[in-house]
């Protein structure tokens, strides 16, 4: 039997097979070659089970190949991957700039993972409704500066409802990744999407000025036009991994379409004479932000909320 993954909670995975949903497990070892992660399976993924001899739970026995995956730093073990999701059509951000504030690096980083995995990203800046005229002006400036780079922008209040029925028009027939720091209104963006969910949600903690934890495990849900959305824990730290240094600069889209034309074709765009990415950050064609999150990355400082 073939199934689709939409529910992982470490041992456990639920698989929708047609109009079912069975309860599977990994038998033994299941490890994908050349690939060390602390979950060998991932919501999204589409599977082959045999049903257990009590005919209730499943085996799963077989993994299809990836069209794509997202993947980050292990938080507890550095030299190990966690796999976010599977077979993305699309990866949206959710991003607040207060309570929680969403920093230009935690969006660079989850970009530049987007471009190493082939999975189209945008940008969703979430409520709206508490923005001062001074945080609508920095709102402005962020936009421009992803914008103008490709990657698209929008503004949302989960809690009012404003924009709600541009981010469904964006959904629908997708297999799209909701992610960002807890906190950010995520659940609440759901429950406006999927109002029969009814998912958790919580005050951000005034101590702290971070949200609580509401998503445990990776969860997809079914979109009632067509599509699926896969709900992930809220992330603090997002450390790139599995990119090398000499590879990095092609993962942002503005060094990218300039690298051909660095005097040297070994450049690391760092301190190098006749290179075509610093000519253009002194010409501010390409935003300092950004090349200092490039400068992080390269360095290894990739893990800063």
């Amino acid at each position: 039997m073939q199934g689709l993954i939409t529910k992982s909670t470490g041992s456990w995975y639920q698989v929708k097979a047609g109009n079912e949903v069975i309860d599977c497990r990994i038998k033994g070892k299941f490890r994908i070659k050349g690939l060390t992660t602390t979950n060998p399976i991932a919501v999204g993924d589409v599977v082959d089970f045999d049903m257990e001899p009590d005919q209730s739970t499943g085996v799963i026995t077989n993994l299809h190949q990836r069209k794509n995956y997202i993947i980050r730093k292990s938080v507890n073990l550095s030299k190990q991957a966690h796999i976010i999701a599977a077979n993305l059509d699309q990866a949206f951000l959710i991003v607040t700039l207060a309570s929680p504030r969403t920093s230009l690096g935690f969006i660079d980083r989850f970009l530049v993972t987007a471009e190493a995995y082939d999975i189209p990203a945008s940008l969703i800046f979430n409520k709206l409704d508490l923005f001062s005229d001074e945080g609508l002006a920095i709102l402005g400036d962020y936009k421009d500066i992803y914008e103008r780079i490709g990657y698209p922008c929008y503004e949302v209040s989960a809690k009012e409802g404003t924009n709600i029925q541009q981010v469904q028009d964006l959904l629908k027939d997708k297999v799209t990744l909701l992610t960002g720091h807890s906190g950010v209104g995520k659940s609440s963006l759901i429950n406006r999407l999927l109002p029969d969910l009814d998912l958790k949600t919580h005050i951000i903690s005034e101590w702290s000025d971070k949200g609580m934890h509401t998503t445990t495990f990776a969860e997809m849900f079914e979109l009632p036009e067509g599509g699926f959305i896969v709900d992930t824990p809220g992330i603090r730290e997002l450390g790139v991994i599995d990119i090398e240094k000499q590879e990095l600069g092609h993962f942002f889209p503005e060094m990218r379409e300039r690298m051909n034309e660095c005097r040297f074709n070994n450049c690391r765009h760092i301190n190098e004479p006749g290179c075509a990415v610093l000519e253009a950050l002194d010409e501010d064609e390409i935003a300092i932000t950004r090349y200092e999150s490039y400068l992080s990355i390269y360095n290894g400082n990739d893990t800063r909320a």
